[in-house]
């Protein structure tokens, strides 16, 4: 037997008690308040030292409950590290997807040679990756918010801090990828004005060479034909 003392003064009257008392632990899902309430119940059904606040347990009894609470956790906890993997690979996902966009984007830039297309072109790809990746990330915000909601009505306060921490992981998520797609515009309007340059460069050695054949062979004629055609 173990004494334990007993507190009336935080005693909550337990509802419905004998029926938790009554119920057998093989049969149906696992419940920590009803197991609770059979460890409260085991307490307050134990010899009072009177006078006193002091009250005699069953310390085997009393072992054996918490044992049985102890090892019948939730599935919560577990499905809340489950959502958190998914996360992870949720996130990975996104990446390996980001970078085949890029790969696709500066296929499509290399192939374009006119000037006003290469804007055009930069600035749709632009809006569609941004898209894509806001699309995405709402997508995953509201996933990640729903599993959290519906993991919220199983378990109280663990539930709830996990739900703040996937959604700031969630929002930094957001955040990352428009960073990223943020640099992969900058690093491909840096390639499109390399490419622009080399256009320009191109353009300005034509003029050279046809002006040298031109005051080669008529060293009195003042115009070019592919200077107009460049102007």
């Amino acid at each position: 037997m173990t004494m334990v003392r007993r507190n009336s003064s935080s005693r909550n009257e337990p509802v419905n008690h004998q029926n938790a008392a009554s119920m057998d632990h093989q049969g149906g899902d696992f419940d920590i308040q009803q197991e609770l309430a059979r460890l409260q119940e085991m307490i307050y059904e134990s010899f009072h030292i009177p006078l006193t606040r002091w009250t005699m347990v069953d310390e085997g009894k009393l072992l054996d409950q918490l044992d049985l609470i102890g090892e019948k956790i939730p599935e919560c906890i577990r499905k809340a590290l489950a959502v958190l993997d998914q996360e992870q690979e949720i996130l990975a996902e996104a990446e390996a997807y980001a970078q085949r966009i890029i790969q696709s984007a500066n296929q499509k830039a290399a192939q374009i040679l006119d000037e006003t297309g290469i804007i055009q072109q930069a600035q749709q790809e632009a809006n569609q990756i941004r898209q894509q990746v806001n699309q995405e990330c709402q997508a995953i915000q509201e996933q990640t918010i729903a599993e959290i909601e519906q993991l919220r009505q199983v378990t109280t306060a663990e539930i709830q801090q996990f739900r703040q921490n996937s959604f700031a992981e969630c929002q930094k998520l957001q955040e990352d990828a428009d960073t990223y797609a943020d640099s992969v515009l900058t690093q491909l309007e840096q390639e499109l004005s390399q490419m622009l340059g080399v256009v320009r460069n191109g353009r300005q050695q034509l003029y050279d060479n046809s002006a040298k054949r031109t005051q080669s062979i008529a060293p009195n004629k003042t115009s070019n034909p592919v200077k107009k055609r460049l102007q």
